[in-house]
């Protein structure tokens, strides 16, 4: 293995203090330059640097009165709820219900959790979607369901038509309603349609289990218990969490998750036409498939063929169940390869190395990725790799909004290009706790085109980077992204990229303008400031 670090020169001595901090030019050929102080060596910063949050992440709310008044609706919302169950249901009702809707919550919320590995997003963001479908979305649902059934019973239409046509509607729109919510007020924390899957899944989840409350404890136990005694109502909880939890369970979050999708593509889009309607579009498939799936036992009912449900169901419900799985595995594993594709770009400018690069391509990776780091540096340096992977993946997904042109507006422009300093100032930081650290292998650097690595004779050799990095596996980069969008003020488009890259080359053959500059890292501190296994 090589210690690889990201760049400079192997001479302690090669630069002088004012080489180390470059000037911001105002050339529009350059653009801004990174100033960020340069980061101390180890080892008086590795606790700090192993620490320090993430760029991006803002802690707290700006505005307390909108997030005071989120959390009183939700905890009057989820009050109300246990009130109204309680005395329709009892208290034993109410508590076996919940006890058996509890069961399935944590096996779920552990599969949005795991699709969701690469970017994790904030948990206060994902207990808000989810208290907001058990507690808000629930109450309002409830409360008009039982208006139209009321409505529906005076003007003489059965209350069956209730499921079809008013519940998909008021309860699709409100369990969206709390991750459209933050979409609108947190953008940054939107990622993708996989995040857009995990908002409105977990909020769909958070329903279905106050939903099932109702069903388990009172058409469950209660409604058994009252009319046979407490054996007949535990049987009909028994028979009910197999058909509602084990059967149906997915129902739910795979509705909700169609309007995920349409804001996770609204979320990644610079057209102002797609952002309006792809949640459009998505809310609406999910209504639909909510209406669908109501209107099996509905006519299985009416016209006394069970066979309509059981075909609807094998037929299409979990056909579809299984293609939505299939499409958001195949995703992640798209999004996940984010870093892979976009990230080739800083390549060449020296703020990665090639293995690195590689190294954030798979989960497996990152694991191997991290096992180095607490080898070499123990626990600092374990939490300093993920949270290295991290930023980089964020620095990745902003790189990617800046080629889809996704701020327009000049303050938009200004804060994504100070949010970049802040990721690579941050990547600086985190890799100078691990890097270096490896007392097996020798010292080396990248200087954005080869290899400078220390042999054994004392003497530093360019060396050129192999078709297939290794970290810790072979493994060939993807084609280089095509050169990034412009924004006015940000970069010049001229001079861009250079010549096509050769066929078997996974870098480009000339470097492209970056509007960062190169890392302003202190030459003498190198060998504490970057490294990296490659085997």
């Amino acid at each position: 293995m090589a210690d690889v670090s990201t760049p400079g020169s192997p001479d302690p001595q090669a630069a002088t203090p004012d080489q180390n901090r470059p000037e911001s030019p105002e050339s529009p050929e350059v653009g801004p330059v990174v100033t960020a102080d340069p980061v101390p060596p180890y080892p008086e910063t590795t606790e700090a640097m192993a620490s320090a949050p993430i760029p991006g992440r803002r802690m707290g709310w700006r505005r307390w009165l909108p997030v005071t008044a989120v959390i009183a609706l939700i905890a009057s919302a989820a009050i109300g709820m246990l009130v109204f169950l309680g005395y329709s249901i009892g208290v034993t009702g109410l508590a076996i219900g919940l006890t058996a809707a509890i069961l399935p919550v944590p096996l779920l919320a552990s599969a949005f959790a795991w699709l969701d590995r690469y970017e994790p997003e904030p948990v206060k963001y994902l207990v808000f979607c989810f208290a907001w479908g058990a507690a808000v979305a629930t109450a309002v649902a409830l409360v008009v369901n039982t208006g139209a059934a009321w409505l529906f019973d005076r003007i003489g239409l059965p209350d069956a038509l209730v499921a079809v046509l008013v519940a998909p509607f008021i309860e699709e729109s409100m369990k969206v309603l709390g991750p459209l919510l933050l979409f609108w007020r947190r953008r940054g924390e939107w990622s993708g349609i996989t995040d857009g899957i995990v908002y409105c899944g977990l909020s769909a989840l958070g329903f279905a289990m106050v939903e099932n409350v109702l069903y388990l404890g009172g058409h469950g136990y209660a409604a058994g218990a009252d009319e046979y005694g407490p054996a007949t109502g535990l049987q009909n909880v028994f028979l009910i969490f197999i058909v509602r939890i084990l059967f149906t369970g997915f129902a739910h979050p795979l509705f909700t998750s169609m309007a995920g999708i349409g804001l996770g593509i609204a979320a990644r889009s610079a057209d102002r036409t797609t952002r309006w309607l792809a949640p459009i579009a998505g809310l609406l498939a999910a209504m639909i498939l909510h209406g669908l799936f109501n209107l099996l036992p509905t006519l299985s009912a009416a016209t006394g063929e069970t066979l309509i449900m059981l075909y609807g169901y094998l037929g299409f419900m979990v056909p579809f169940f299984f293609a939505v799985v299939g499409f958001a595995i195949a995703l992640r594993s798209w999004e996940g390869r984010l870093a892979e594709r976009v990230l080739p770009l800083y390549v060449r400018t020296g703020w990665f190395a090639p293995p690195e690069v590689a190294s954030l391509a798979s989960l497996g990776r990152r694991h191997s990725a991290r096992q180095w780091a607490k080898r070499v540096a123990g626990p600092a340096g374990h939490r300093a790799m993920k949270s290295f992977q991290f930023a980089a993946t964020r620095l990745a997904l902003l790189r990617d909004g800046m080629q889809r042109g996704l701020a327009h507006d000049p303050k938009d422009v200004e804060k994504t290009v100070a949010e970049e300093r802040e990721l690579l100032a941050a990547i600086v930081g985190y890799r100078s706790v691990f890097a270096g650290r490896d007392p097996q292998t020798p010292s080396a650097w990248w200087d954005g085109e080869n290899y400078r690595i220390t042999f054994p004779d004392g003497v530093v050799r360019a060396v050129a980077p192999p078709d297939e990095p290794v970290m810790p596996v072979p493994v060939r980069l993807a084609a280089p992204p095509p050169p990034p969008m412009y924004y006015p003020g940000y970069a010049h488009p001229q001079p861009g990229y250079g010549p096509p890259p050769h066929p078997q080359s996974p870098y480009p053959q000339s470097a492209p303008t970056y509007p960062m500059g190169p890392p302003p890292f202190p030459q003498q501190n190198h060998p504490q400031s970057g490294g990296w296994p490659q085997g």
